[in-house]
């Protein structure tokens, strides 16, 4: 069985800026592209064509919309020390995206915990090593817009590369 993700992965002009960001405090930076994620990795028998359908029914009256992301915020859990570009603007499409995503077919990998929208641009070994990162990219106050009008499914390959299997055009 196959691990996939859906992700959002935003055009940004001044992507360089993130992408030096990632390759500084991210691991995955040279295996996937900076992204926001939709709907978590997730094993599934589902083929990519019943997948694909799924996208079709799910977001059949969603539209093309603009996000803006800007500023950071720092954040501790069980899974770890993540540093997080802050959706400042097309949050609630992305928050109901994930939400319609995780009905019938995909309900039952829905961890059930609040889903807040972001761009992971780092995963820390510490805290205090999080306390740094946070520091040094506190300093950008660069704004990163684009229009999103592709929902994009990845499987996740052997070598935690980022494949990817479908892109759905919002229209």
């Amino acid at each position: 069985m196959d691990t996939r993700t859906i992700m959002i992965f935003p055009k940004f002009e001044n992507i360089h800026i993130i992408d030096d960001i990632r390759k500084k405090y991210d691991q995955l930076a040279d295996l996937v592209l900076p992204h926001i994620t939709l709907v978590f990795p997730f094993n599934s028998e589902l083929t990519n064509v019943e997948l694909n359908l799924h996208l079709e029914e799910c977001l059949r009256g969603i539209h093309p919309f603009k996000i803006e992301l800007n500023g950071f915020t720092k954040r501790q859990d069980k899974y770890g020390n993540y540093l997080f570009l802050n959706i400042v603007q097309g949050t609630d499409e992305i928050i109901n995206i994930h939400s319609i995503l995780y009905k019938d077919r995909l309900k039952k990998f829905n961890s059930g915990y609040d889903y807040i929208p972001h761009m992971t641009v780092g995963k820390l070994p510490s805290k205090e090593l999080l306390d740094n990162a946070f520091d040094d990219v506190s300093k950008c106050n660069d704004r990163f817009s684009t229009v999103v009008n592709k929902i994009s499914v990845e499987m996740i390959g052997e070598h935690e590369e980022s494949i990817i299997v479908i892109e759905y055009e919002l229209k």
